[in-house]
């Protein structure tokens, strides 16, 4: 079976370019904040339809694809606090989601 390895560096990188879009205020930064809340407690925040991936650029797609690739290369849970992002992860639930924990 081929498989896909992504160290931790390209991961991190990734994580920081989502997390700037997220942040930013576009259709592409909703689905990007959809993905990484969904990573981040999909059960709360709501989860990440697939072909949200259809309206965000090629780059984008990209960076969710190596954040999905570390994830399946690396065994058991993996969230974004691994990566010093639990601060910003905090912000973007804040960001797009309300009170009640429903997508905005």
């Amino acid at each position: 079976m081929t498989t896909i390895s992504v160290d931790h560096a390209s991961a991190a990188a990734a994580l920081t370019r989502l997390i700037d879009v997220a942040r930013s205020d576009t259709g592409q930064s909703a689905r990007v904040a959809n993905f990484l809340l969904a990573w981040w407690n999909g059960d709360d925040w709501g989860h990440f339809p697939i072909s949200d991936l259809f309206g965000v650029d090629r780059e984008i797609a990209i960076d969710i694809a190596t954040i999905v690739a570390y994830l399946a290369d690396h065994p058991g849970a993996v969230y974004a606090d691994a990566f010093g992002e639990r601060e910003a992860m905090g912000d973007l639930v804040h960001l797009w989601r309300s009170e009640t924990g429903a997508p905005v």
